[in-house]
């Protein structure tokens, strides 16, 4: 059963990957998610300083899924250089995730990051809670089309775009990011939410907004991938709320080549990435399909 999927020029062995985000602060982490058959991972969005991100409580469980508001904390581009190092070492598929307030900042990043050895570059343009380096960027057609023509000038890498499901129309961006150049578009970031204490009537994030991700936000995601493969021919990568064999297949089934798995190893544990590659195989075997590329997109047809 050939479960094997290419996302432009990168050949994987499977549709799963490390999604950024979750646990990839560390090379430990991200290495542990690629012994546990990740076929890729995604770092932890980069910035070019370190930046501590918001206050506690930056992380809570809703019925559905989770909601954060971490705030791009990250050790800055200097530091995250040995991390990387020692995953490639492994030999494993890197993918950096960067962010940016400029394009200048990400054209900086993302020559870093190719000198560290990732094997491609995922844009992080859509953040919901940071400002200055989330939607403010990527709801702006003209800045990801400079953002991204430029990083494509720097780089010889592939480089993905991460879009919003923010937006009021996905599909624009996501096409100024191709005619840019972009090699491929990673849907969907989380989605803008809060919760509320009802003993205290006070929100219950320290950033009182967050991003929320999981099982909740499946069908925004499925729907920002049908969308855009319909009308684009770009390589998606598929995220969020992608737990199990059948929520990738929804995903594939849409338009994706792959799928990016975060909130699913909260709950699965680092397990759920040769989990989820089981049950795909097991759905092909009992429906007659030998080669997952034959499923990709059969939602249009």
């Amino acid at each position: 059963m050939d479960i094997s999927t290419t996302i432009a020029s990168i050949r994987l062995d499977n549709p799963t990957i490390l999604a950024s985000g979750i646990l990839d602060e560390t090379s430990g982490s991200m290495l542990r998610a690629l012994d546990n058959g990740a076929a890729a991972v995604v770092t932890k969005s980069i910035g070019v300083n370190p930046r501590m991100g918001h206050p506690n409580p930056s992380v809570i469980e809703l019925e559905y899924g989770l909601l954060n508001a971490i705030g791009l904390s990250n050790p800055g581009i200097d530091e995250y250089e040995e991390e990387i190092r020692e995953v490639k070492e492994e030999g494993g598929i890197v993918i950096g995730s960067i962010f940016g307030g400029t394009t200048r900042e990400f054209t900086v990043l993302a020559e870093k990051m190719q000198v560290y050895g990732v094997d491609a570059i995922e844009l992080n343009l859509s953040c919901p809670h940071a400002k200055g380096y989330g939607l403010e960027v990527g709801q702006d057609e003209k800045l990801v089309s400079r953002i991204v023509s430029e990083v494509k000038n720097t780089v010889k890498i592939p480089v993905f775009a991460k879009l919003s499901p923010n937006l009021t129309d996905i599909v624009s961006i996501a096409k100024a990011a191709v005619d840019a150049g972009v090699d491929g578009i990673v849907a969907i970031n989380t989605v803008k939410a809060m919760s509320i204490d009802v003993d205290t009537g006070k929100p219950i994030l320290g950033n009182k907004i967050g991003g929320y991700s999981g099982r909740g936000i499946k069908p925004i995601g499925v729907r920002c991938v049908y969308e855009i493969t319909s009308e684009l021919s770009i390589p998606v990568i598929g995220v969020g709320g992608v737990t199990n064999g059948l929520d990738a297949l929804e995903y594939i089934m849409a338009g994706a080549s792959a799928v990016e798995i975060g909130t699913g190893i909260y709950y699965h544990g680092y397990s759920v990435f040769r989990k989820i590659c089981d049950e795909i195989k097991t759905w092909m075997r009992n429906h007659g399909y030998n080669k997952l590329e034959e499923l990709v997109g059969v939602a249009h047809r």
